[in-house]
């Protein structure tokens, strides 16, 4: 650097610079300071002698990556840490707050590495103690130190190991944090005073880092909400059961600003989830409980702070807690129930009728309200619980205040509605379902007079979905008893009328209104949890209340008649809703899902209306399957209908329930070239290959794909060879016929497992390669297009996962094809080939499905079809080892664990044919040999990427990893060392013997063989191998 000034140039323009080359060109030219450690002095220099806070952000920053990356000398880490407290309290009060921060991260980092090295890095406590005793400025320095301190101790580092992180945070835990916190409280005392200060935020945060430490290693989702129980050590008993703990929370809360008054509220928040073992006695648990009731009960009478939104939720929060944490005897029981009861009940009602102000916030308060009722029936004390009284109001409060909110939302055509979120729809019915089982009278009704239809259809839609939710508790808890059913009956047969108005006079004109079409979601929704609960033969005698009192209220005395019902419902829905798919699709998953049990399909086959859907499946029954926004439907239609005909095992009634599909053919084929590019064409093809797709995933066992494979073979098939060769420019009409043939390929459940003297397996895939060959050809003279996945990339994903079912099914022997002169499976790889290498490498990572249908393809042919890449030049060879390489090193664990497959497949043939064979024999030993002379370093820099994987990598397909790197050291046992020699030379001269030691434990008790005895001892080796050289890499600690 020709000089400091220059250097301060740089770094204004590395962080201010509003130009990306000139920012680009800085960070080129500073990168050195960050990962050369001859720099680290440059750094101290840039501290003492530069005075613009970018230049002095860079050295602090530089130095911060050196330490986490790269391994320093102990004295070296040492002077760091020395030289940041001196340089704090000499020039901290002078710098910017974001210098200040990135410095006081620079010297926890260098502590937390340092912690179980040498105990002078332990002293940083008292150091920042030291700035504690001095003047504010300082003080806040003191306090950020150990407000870094504790959230670096907390969270893990990309380069330490997680069992080594955990013994540095658990040594942390035992000796220091105790004390942290102690000084957070005595600092709280002695601020009380100093109102709305930073001083009073830091000390705040200071408590709530303590108070969220990962005190057991559990690693919740910092991100979300919800925390667990808080696992204080026993030995804090005597300062969190001391009252003043508590009470100086609650008195910040409600002396501070509003900006951090949240965190005092989050402090209590952790306090109340203290797990219950943590107190001494029962008598001591209950205290506890009434001072967090008292100071809850005091901000409820008083409402101070919850104006603020943050206060309010994480208030909402903090009452959640009360019955997670503590037994509704213990509640009832402590002093001042009855006013904490009414006012939290009063501020519930409040916050319901507030719903636009208070969000999702009051679905903690619903969720203790519902665990309270829960409760009741496990109570054993005569005190009043006064819960009968108040969970009336609370059902009444929120269905009101869900019908309030309707009413702003038809007014707003951009707001969200809750019907059509199904997770959002899901929260706000979690806790509602328990709450109206406790109280059985609930009165849930609609007054629908003078107000419009549509609104009366979404007010209903939320009473049906509340409904919905109480009967799905029953499967989810278990809710029984005579009383319940009736409730349940009851509720349901208002259900049961509701739908059969619906579906009558004016309302079965508005199958295209929006309300409509939630309020019929809304039914599904009850049908579905209604069907699970109560239908079945097992239903029909567990349920013996609900079907008396559902005979009498509605004449349904069995489960026939209601299955009679929930089908007439989803025909209804199928033969109105041609336009809506979300109602469509909603309807065909829960046909689909009735039709997937046996003995529930059984008795569907018996109905009439089953046996009438099954013989008219066609658009003019079902109009949904005539619009193209709902072809995608058909799928799922085709599969709930072939499983109901494939259950009856007749091929007389699988032909006859063909005939429609049968006349689509049959006018397919008779159209003529010339009109064979037509919409009419185009839309006609893309139906019949879904519906066929359908038909084929309900082929579960081997007689049923017979069935389907007999009919379409050899007629059929042609046509399906047409529309690739008129339509390959056309993915909305390849897709879905490629999507067919990959389900008809795949041998699951052995359904294509032909007898010996069958051929139909080699005549299948003959078109299968027919098809790839025609559409692969047609691809590649075809303009790129913007969207290159959907036009290119997508079709040829799936003739890869065509070819990698078709090789891996065990159906066909592949080499008759060879032997008889028969060039399909030539063909088809020879298309497959040129299909991958068209795709740059970066586009293969780049989309999730096309790399796991490439990589599971390749690894089929270096399972099976060896000799086909052997055969390959030498640089296409190369590029597909190479992408083997690059696969190994993404971040999917299915991908990695197939490129060691297939690496693994190719290591072992050149350590069994060339390297302990006499000499190579085989056409393919030679290709091989050959390959490797010309690129002798391939397998070196293969094991290399596989040690860099097993020592940074934290994936759990170890054993996979294995496999491929003692073929590859067996191969030439010198490759390993020279990667030994390469990863020491990268630590520094103390540690190498360390590390060493490991690399000749990996080899330890091995033998120059590929059995798998022998195998299975370099596996647990190498797990050990990766646990004591990522724990040595760090001053040998683990020893």
């Amino acid at each position: 650097m020709e000089s400091l000034a220059h250097l301060e140039i740089l770094c204004e323009r590395l962080y201010n610079s509003q130009d990306s080359v000139e920012r680009a060109h800085a960070e080129r030219t500073l990168k050195c300071f960050s990962v050369n450690t001859d720099y680290i002095s440059q750094c101290q220099y840039i501290l003492d002698n530069s005075l613009t806070p970018y230049a002095l952000m860079l050295a602090s920053s530089s130095l911060l990556k050196q330490v986490t990356e790269q391994s320093l000398p102990l004295q070296l880490r040492l002077d760091i840490r020395n030289y940041l407290i001196n340089y704090l309290a000499t020039r901290g009060p002078d710098l910017e707050p974001f210098v200040v921060g990135s410095l006081i991260q620079l010297l926890c980092r260098v502590t937390k590495f340092g912690w179980l090295d040498d105990d002078r890095f332990k002293e940083v406590i008292n150091e920042a103690m030291n700035f504690l005793s001095q003047a504010p400025y300082h003080c806040a320095i003191g306090l950020k130190i150990l407000n870094q301190l504790v959230s670096e101790m907390n969270q893990p580092n990309s380069g330490l190991p997680s069992m080594l992180q955990r013994k540095i945070a658990i040594s942390f835990k035992d000796q220091s944090l105790f004390q942290v916190f102690q000084i957070s409280l005595t600092s709280l005392h002695q601020l009380k005073n100093d109102v709305g200060s930073k001083l009073q935020e830091l000390v705040l945060s200071l408590s709530l880092n303590v108070l969220s430490f990962d005190f057991m290693g559990t690693s919740f989702d910092e991100s979300s909400d919800e925390i667990g129980m808080v696992q204080i050590p026993i030995s804090w008993r005597p300062v969190i059961q001391d009252p003043s703990t508590l009470q100086i929370f609650f008195d910040y809360y409600a002396i501070t600003q509003s900006h951090f008054s949240k965190e005092a509220l989050e402090c209590l928040l952790r306090l109340a989830s203290i797990r219950r073992s943590f107190f001494i006695n029962d008598a001591t648990r209950l205290k506890f409980l009434s001072h967090l009731m008292t100071g809850t009960k005091e901000i409820l009478q008083s409402g101070i702070g919850l104006a603020d939104h943050d206060n309010y939720h994480a208030f909402c929060r903090l009452l959640g807690r009360f019955k997670v944490n503590y037994q509704l005897s213990e509640l009832v029981n402590a002093d001042g129930y009855t006013d904490w009861i009414r006012l939290v009940a009063d501020f519930t009602l409040k916050s319901l009728h507030s719903w636009q102000w208070a969000g999702s916030s009051v679905y903690y308060l619903l969720g203790m309200w519902s665990r309270l009722v829960t409760s009741v029936r496990f109570l054993k004390t005569d005190s009043a619980n006064l819960l009968d009284e108040y969970a009336p109001k609370i059902i009444e409060g929120f269905i009101s205040s869900r019908f309030d909110s309707l009413q702003s939302e038809f007014s707003d055509e951009l707001s969200e509605d809750p019907l059509d979120n199904v997770e959002l729809l899901q929260d706000q019915l979690d806790f509602i379902p328990y709450l109206c089982r406790f109280q059985d009278g609930v009165n849930l009704q609609c007054c629908a007079d003078n107000i419009q239809l549509s609104l009366a259809e979404v007010k209903l839609a939320w009473i049906v979905h509340i409904v919905a939710a109480i009967l799905k508790t029953k499967q989810i808890s278990g809710f029984s008893g005579e009383l319940q059913e009736v409730f349940d009956a009851e509720l349901s047969a208002r259900v049961w009328q509701l739908i059969n108005v619906t579906d009558s006079g004016l309302h079965s004109q508005r199958y295209g209104e929006l309300s409509k079409q939630r309020l019929d979601c809304a039914i599904l929704t009850f049908l579905q949890h209604f069907r699970k609960s109560f239908v079945g033969d097992y239903a029909l005698h567990s349920s013996k209340q609900l079907y008396a009192r559902l005979s009498e209220l509605l004449g349904m005395h069995d489960h026939s008649l209601l299955l009679v019902a929930i089908v007439r419902k989803i025909v209804t829905n199928l033969k109105s809703y041609s336009q809506s798919k979300v109602v469509i699709d909603h309807t065909l998953s829960i046909f689909l899902e009735m039709t997937s049990g046996s003995m529930l399909g059984k008795l569907l086959l018996k109905l009439d209306i089953i046996k009438s859907i099954i013989s008219h499946h066609d658009k003019e029954h079902f109009p949904f399957l005539d619009d193209y926004r709902c072809s995608r439907s058909r799928t799922t239609f085709y599969f709930a209908i072939a499983a109901l005909i494939f259950m009856e095992d007749s091929l007389l009634k699988f032909k006859s329930s063909m005939d429609p599909l049968l006349q689509v053919f049959v006018s397919l084929e008779s159209t003529s070239d010339a009109t064979f590019h037509s919409d009419d064409v185009k839309y006609a093809l893309i139906g019949l290959m879904r519906d066929l797709r359908g038909i084929a995933m309900a082929t579960k066992s081997h007689r049923t794909y017979c069935f389907l494979f007999d009919w379409l073979y050899p007629a059929r098939l042609p046509l399906l060879l047409k529309a690739i060769a008129y339509w390959t420019d056309t993915p909305e009409v390849t897709t879905p016929l490629l999507k067919f043939i990959a389900e008809l390929v795949l041998n699951k459940s052995e359904r294509l497992a032909f007898d010996s003297s069958s051929p139909n397996g080699i005549l299948l895939f003959r078109e299968v390669s027919k098809l790839i060959v025609a559409y692969g050809s047609r691809i590649f003279p075809l303009r790129n297009a913007a969207d290159m996945y959907t036009f290119k990339y997508k079709g040829i994903w799936i003739c890869l996962t065509i070819l990698t079912r078709a090789l891996a099914g065990n159906y066909v022997n592949f080499g008759v094809f060879e032997l008889y002169g028969d060039r399909s499976l030539a063909d088809a790889l020879d298309v497959a080939l040129r299909m991958i290498l068209s795709i740059p490498l970066a586009d293969v990572l780049k989309f999730r499905k096309l790399a796991q249908a490439y990589f599971a393809f390749l690894e089929i042919l270096f399972n099976s079809h060896m000799a086909f890449i052997l055969n390959l030049d030498t640089s296409t060879f190369m590029y597909i080892v190479g992408s083997l390489e690059a696969g190994l090193k993404g971040l999917i664990e299915n991908i990695s664990t197939q490129c060691a497959s297939a690496v693994d497949k190719l290591a072992t043939f050149y350590f069994t044919d060339i390297v302990t064979g006499e000499s190579p024999s085989s056409p393919a030993a030679l290709c091989l040999a050959q390959h490797i002379t010309n690129c002798p370093g391939l397998f070196q820099e293969i094991l290399s990427t596989l040690f860099e994987i097993i020592i940074f990598g934290d994936g759990g397909n170890q054993r996979n990893l294995s496999r491929p790197m003692l073929s590859l050291i067996l191969i030439n046992e010198e490759t390993l060392t020279n990667i030994k020699g390469q990863i020491l030379a990268s630590y520094p001269p103390d540690q190498q013997q360390h590390l060493s030691l490991c690399f000749e434990k990996l080899m330890a008790d091995i033998t120059r063989s590929l059995d798998l005895n022998n195998r299975d001892k370099f596996t647990q080796n190498l797990i050990r191998f990766k646990n004591e050289f990522r724990s040595k890499r760090y001053a040998a600690i683990l020893t």
